[in-house]
């Protein structure tokens, strides 16, 4: 993988090539949703680039929830009914 580019645009493509790789990985084809929809990814990598603390932002796409944090994309799997809270 080719590294990072330094931040002298709008955007890096990073944070949008991550949320897209994960939601494909977890079964959705990029073709089946509009991102913009759901987020602002550039808005969304603005609030993480100048956070001085931990920020977690959380959307769903087409029924995928994801966290976004500092260190990258997740998927947010719902616990099973019934399971304990603590």
């Amino acid at each position: 993988m080719a590294p990072s580019t330094p931040r002298d645009s709008d955007t890096s493509p990073d944070l949008l090539v991550d949320i897209v790789e994960t939601l494909e990985t977890h079964g959705l084809p990029s073709d089946s949703y509009q991102l913009h929809d759901a987020v602002d990814v550039e808005a969304l990598e603005r609030l993480l680039v100048s956070s001085a603390g931990d920020v977690e932002v959380r959307f769903t796409v087409e029924g995928i929830q994801l966290v976004v944090t500092q260190d990258g994309v997740d998927v947010l799997l719902d616990e099973p009914a019934g399971s304990p809270d603590h």
